[in-house]
């Protein structure tokens, strides 16, 4: 009980990560508090992140550190990281540019499910670049 008292009330950082070495981790606009994306960080994208200020993750799919930003130029500047209670998740409150998700939206989060028909998604934002042109692959 006192170890979970200190992990929730204390001072000291320990994040909790899961047994894959993951810890969910939530890219937020520091200005707008728009949620701009949820990606996850092992231990070393978390230590990178915290010593040079860019965001950095872990790709569950392909297995690697990735900086956000390498491809598209589209950086994120962390200004603040959050903490939840039990330290197992985290809030990266980011200044960025334009367009943080891949397929061309400010966030990730473009699409809202329609109230009246469950099964069908609306979509609530305008796209803020062009993906084709960002990633030439």
């Amino acid at each position: 009980m006192a170890a979970e008292k200190n992990i929730e009330q204390g001072t000291e950082f320990k994040p909790k990560f899961d047994d894959k070495g993951l810890i969910t981790a939530i890219a937020q606009d520091s200005k707008t508090n728009e949620i701009l994306m949820v990606a996850y960080m092992n231990k070393q994208a978390l230590d990178l992140t915290i010593q040079n200020g860019f965001a950095t993750y872990y790709s569950r799919s392909r297995k690697e550190l990735w900086k956000k930003g390498q491809q598209s130029g589209h950086v994120q500047n962390v200004e603040q990281i959050l903490v939840d209670c039990d330290q197992d998740c985290l809030i990266l409150k980011v200044n960025v540019d334009a367009g943080q998700c891949h397929v061309g939206y400010n966030s990730c989060f473009y699409r809202a499910l329609d109230k009246n028909k469950p099964n069908e998604l609306t979509f609530i934002a305008e796209k803020a670049y062009d993906p084709e042109k960002t990633y030439k692959k």
